[in-house]
């Protein structure tokens, strides 16, 4: 299912394009000209989806996130979703596209539907998220290989040092804890991914 992101006319693409660039020394890799001209994720084979109150209270925030990047032994910081990584208007950073400016849904407001929900910016970046993913098995996963250099390149160079990174660990239980066979993205089985239940105020589990 493709999602609509925004598409910039060619003026502004031109220059984005150079300010993209500029902004390769701070993220540490990429190629500027090397966006698909939409954005498309595989769909699920497995049946199952990825919870959505895990994603927005515990992934969303590293990509916003200013963290370390090692490119070659030069290091430096830089977040995920910047210009020249992974934002949505400017990013060059392949299919992963976030919304910098996604705002927290109220999943305890009755008005928020999945069909609300769903045409909202912050699902968007889960929508691109969870298309980064084998849904299941984390170790398979580009959401997390890439930034682990893990059997595959990264433009973006070596962010986390290791799986013990706790932004890997979030990642990987994510990735590792879908949602019940047959259960929407929306499922209260998110709740056991906190400590305690909660999906408004648990801690995120880990393991």
């Amino acid at each position: 299912m493709p999602l609509d992101f925004p598409r910039p006319s060619l003026e502004r693409a031109a220059a984005a394009t150079l300010v993209a660039a500029a902004a390769l020394i701070g993220c540490g890799g990429g190629n500027p000209l090397g966006n698909p001209p939409t954005i498309e994720n595989p769909p699920s084979t497995g049946g199952q989806k990825l919870s959505f109150a895990y994603y927005q209270r515990c992934i969303n925030p590293i990509f916003l996130e200013l963290l370390q990047v090692n490119q070659g032994g030069v290091i430096t910081t830089a977040t995920c979703a910047s210009g020249g990584c992974h934002d949505t208007v400017n990013g060059t950073g392949g299919a992963l596209r976030i919304v910098q400016g996604a705002q927290p849904v109220d999943l305890s407001d009755a008005a928020n539907t999945p069909d609300v929900i769903r045409a909202g910016d912050m699902y968007k970046n889960f929508y691109s998220s969870q298309g980064a993913t084998v849904i299941g098995a984390a170790t398979q996963s580009r959401l997390l290989n890439k930034p682990l250099v893990q059997g595959v390149l990264h433009g973006g160079g070596l962010i986390f040092e290791n799986a013990q990174d706790p932004n890997a660990k979030l990642i990987s239980y994510w990735i590792s804890h879908p949602v019940p066979v047959g259960a929407d993205e929306f499922s209260t089985a998110a709740a056991n991914l906190f400590t305690p239940p909660n999906t408004e105020t648990g801690t995120c589990n880990t393991q």
